[in-house]
């Protein structure tokens, strides 16, 4: 069973899909099927630092059905973020 969460909770936009995976590891979930590139990756890092806020502690991990470029897939885990594809 899925569990989504509310993103207006962190102050994010309501278009964002937050995902509880576990009771400490929470994803952003970007379905679609262009390539995620880096400044898709900064603006996953900003709504990561917002969710971190809200709820110290917790792993954020990106769940993406788009390929992740490299260089971005890099930035993401120098920020705590793991890349899962789906």
């Amino acid at each position: 069973m899925t569990e989504y969460i509310d993103p207006k909770e962190f102050g994010l936009p309501s278009r964002t899909v937050v995902e509880k995976i576990a009771a400490d590891t929470l994803a952003i979930v970007i379905d679609r099927k262009s390539r995620i590139i880096m400044a898709d990756g900064r603006k996953i890092v900003e709504k990561a630092g917002k969710i971190r806020q809200g709820k110290p502690g917790v792993r954020i991990i990106l769940k993406s059905s788009a390929p992740v470029c490299g260089k971005t897939s890099i930035f993401l885990s120098e920020h705590g973020i793991d890349v899962q594809e789906f």
